[in-house]
């Protein structure tokens, strides 16, 4: 069996509530849907790849893609850190580049370079200033993530990230792979993917 050493994650259980009850992951961008074109772009980066999903009945969505091994939340309702944490344990590698399933534009020189941005640190996190950061579109060391969550108090990935050793990249040195720094694009309703669809990119939605 071949050494994984790089995972991704990508958080699928929402409840698209803010996308008319659609699907977001299977909205279609240049003719291709959004999983799709996620999976297309981190199988050049990494292992292998985890989605995780609300239910098993949420999974069976994704039985006709390749190369991805669907799970399901160990902790409900939590929001995404149960979906962190679900990912994390269920994860081979030792480091693991988590994202949303609604970012249909992730590049993968910028995954690529994040992984490579870890050195000793626990996590590298895109940081468009000290208040603006983007946790789901990042790369963390599995290890540190299972000691954190298998017993944390908040539900929110901030104050995980402000208690382990992250380091934050400006996304001033990401423009070097994606200029346009589209990689962070968000699509949370059904006029964001008419924009995209015409050229024109929501703008980040760091957290």
């Amino acid at each position: 069996m071949s050494i994984v050493s790089r995972s991704a994650v990508i958080l699928v259980g929402g409840e698209a509530r803010r996308a008319n009850g659609k699907e977001k992951y299977f909205f279609v961008y240049e003719d291709r849907t959004f999983i799709e074109r996620l999976i297309d772009t981190l199988d050049q980066v990494v292992d292998e790849i985890i989605l995780v999903a609300k239910d098993p009945d949420q999974c069976k969505r994704f039985s006709h893609l390749d190369r991805i091994r669907c799970i399901t939340d160990i902790r409900k309702g939590i929001g995404p850190i149960g979906g962190l944490h679900a990912g994390t344990r269920a994860a081979h590698g030792d480091t693991l580049f988590v994202s949303a399933c609604d970012m249909p534009c992730i590049e993968a020189g910028v995954v690529r370079y994040l992984f490579d941005a870890l050195g000793n640190a626990d996590a590298v996190i895109p940081c468009w200033n000290y208040d603006m950061i983007e946790p789901l579109h990042a790369v963390y060391r599995r290890s540190v993530l299972l000691g954190y969550l298998e017993d944390h108090e908040s539900y929110s990935l901030r104050p995980m990230i402000r208690s382990i050793n992250t380091r934050y990249v400006s996304v001033e040195e990401l423009r070097q792979f994606d200029p346009t720094l589209k990689t962070f694009t968000n699509i949370n309703n059904l006029k964001d993917l008419e924009q995209i669809n015409e050229g024109l990119f929501p703008g980040h939605k760091g957290e």
